[in-house]
């Protein structure tokens, strides 16, 4: 169960005191704008500075009544500043505070995220380095293929986390915007100046232009980049979970000191931690079709985004937040297996050197068609017989026209398959 509680850094961004505050932060900064371009009187501003404040319950109460969340917050407001409050709010619609408030608190909870993705990004290189040479089967739809080494499995997610640090990079900078420019955002009311101003006051650019809202494609972008990153998450989270498969038993999740993995089963050590990334990545996603749908407003704005940002907005980046907080732990915990990845190695009695045969008969002169025919003839006889596959290679004349047994024994080995290994290590700057 995910809640405010078990969070409290990246829900508290979300809070109603937060949000409050941030328009308060916006109407502040607008005035003083103001006051720089002679609408406001000097004392007025004085006033509204040292007066603002508001009081959640109280507008909450007020909203009761009126059933418009910004009003209420201005008439609570007003209750503090008294007369001065007329110059609050000047020119502006509520959206001008709505969507650039929206925008402040989700690049403060993309750089909460950001954090945690870095942290995770640094686990994930120190262990590839940790296994590097950490012989394992590499597979392809399941099945034995070639040898990989488990480093370069995580180096693998490493660059990936990578690409995915870039996108929220970019994700964070396309909604750090705010906008000042009124009902429809003519600036009919409002000297552009004020947008200006007021956003650089808030850390924010100023958008180039807006109806009555920021464009929702932005919010859109946000969303896919937090999704992107759950279903990295959840890449390594299948993964986990496939090789914690009985049969299989090469890395499996950290058990602690009195886990329980089955309420009838005591022998049981369940993934659970990728199981549930697994799930709730798929919330990620299913959250961000709702923001595509909320980029189709009708004309200069209508409120059919509002309710959806309203649970997806919060939702989705406390839920990547904690999804990162479990993958960090997840990483840091896992038990890796080497002794189980050399025993499921040879479970194919070589025949992940298949390929090396085929390149040497190819290099032999032999065509590349018929040096697949033999090469699969000794293959299929192995999955069969279960002989080992470099004896069976050695007593076939035809190959043996071609290779002589110290060739095909010095073909047959780990080594050569691996020998790049540490150069794409340091083409990832891991070593």
């Amino acid at each position: 169960m995910i809640d405010r509680y078990s969070l409290p850094e990246i829900a508290h961004i979300w809070s109603d005191e937060n949000r409050f505050q941030k328009w308060l932060d916006i109407e502040i900064a607008a005035c003083e704008a103001h006051q720089k371009l002679g609408v406001i009187p000097a004392q007025a501003l004085k006033e509204i500075k040292e007066k603002a404040r508001f009081e959640t319950a109280r507008i909450l109460e007020i909203e009761e009544e009126v059933k418009h969340d910004v009003i209420a917050f201005l008439t609570n407001v007003a209750e503090y500043v008294g007369p001065a409050s007329r110059y609050i709010h000047y020119g502006m619609t509520s959206s001008d505070v709505l969507d650039t408030a929206l925008a402040m608190q989700m690049v403060e909870a993309g750089r909460l995220i950001m954090e945690k993705l870095k942290a995770l990004t640094a686990v994930v290189g120190r262990r590839a380095v940790e296994f590097k040479d950490t012989v394992m089967m590499g597979r392809s739809h399941g099945i034995h293929a070639e040898p990989v080494t488990f480093g370069f499995k995580l180096a693998v997610w490493y660059d990936e986390l990578q690409r995915q640090i870039e996108r929220l990079e970019a994700a964070i900078e396309t909604v750090r915007v705010g906008q000042v420019s009124g009902a429809v955002g003519t600036f009919a009311h409002l000297d552009p100046q004020v947008q200006e101003m007021t956003c650089e006051k808030l850390g924010l650019k100023s958008a180039r232009i807006s109806t009555q809202v920021l464009q929702r494609d932005r919010h859109a972008q946000y969303m896919s980049a937090l999704a992107l990153i759950g279903g990295t998450l959840e890449k390594i989270a299948v993964e986990i979970r496939h090789l914690q498969r009985t049969e299989v038993l090469e890395a499996e999740e950290g058990f602690t000191r009195g886990q329980k993995g089955s309420s009838a089963m005591p022998h049981k050590k369940n993934p659970i931690i990728s199981e549930r990334l697994t799930g709730m990545a798929r919330l990620l996603r299913s959250n961000t079709h709702a923001a595509y749908e909320n980029i189709a407003l009708w004309h200069e704005r209508d409120i059919s985004h509002s309710s959806v940002e309203r649970v997806i907005l919060p939702d989705s980046t406390m839920l990547l937040y904690y999804m990162l907080v479990k993958a960090i732990s997840l990483i840091e915990n896992l038990r890796v297996i080497p002794e189980n990845m050399m025993r499921n190695l040879e479970i194919t009695h070589g025949l992940y050197n298949s390929q090396a045969i085929l390149l040497a008969l190819t290099q032999k002169g032999v065509k590349r068609e018929e040096a697949y025919r033999m090469v699969q003839r000794n293959a299929m006889k192995v999955w069969e017989e279960k002989t080992d596959f470099t004896e069976t290679v050695k007593k076939d004349t035809e190959i043996l026209k071609h290779l002589s047994s110290e060739e095909i024994s010095a073909l047959c080995g780990l080594e050569g398959k691996l020998k790049n290994i540490d150069y794409i290590f340091n083409r990832l700057g891991l070593l």
